[in-house]
């Protein structure tokens, strides 16, 4: 009798996380992405998204070639988290409290729209 109940509760719970969960793939605008990196990102990361940016023969550690399968090996969230929260020991800085949450996944969007995602095998 107490298994119904369970049951009950555990198929509710799996519904409403995979609502909050489906909700939440968010994935941006690439136009206003675009706008976003050529202001913020283009310098260091270049027009192509290979690392050639017009600072980047500046920097002691170059900056990420974002066409590099290394970099398309990378998750949307692992990307999101580098944008906000910058890479150590790079001159990759934060861009949380510079950019709203909605700048940042245009961002990603507007990378991925370049750069997809590409699990490597």
């Amino acid at each position: 009798m107490a298994l119904k109940p369970m049951l009950f509760s555990a198929v509710t719970f799996i519904i409403a996380v995979t609502s909050l969960v489906s909700a939440q793939t968010m994935r941006g605008n690439s136009q206003a992405g675009q706008s976003v990196y050529q202001q913020h990102c283009l310098r260091c990361h270049g027009k192509q998204l290979d690392g050639n940016g017009p600072d980047s023969r500046d920097l002691i550690v170059r900056p990420t070639n974002l066409l590099s399968q290394a970099s398309r090996a990378k998750t949307d969230w692992e990307l999101l988290v580098t944008i906000a929260n910058g890479a150590l020991f790079t001159p990759m800085h934060d861009f949380r409290g510079k950019l709203t949450d909605e700048q940042m996944l245009d961002v990603m969007a507007y990378i991925r729209s370049v750069a997809p995602f590409d699990r490597v095998s």
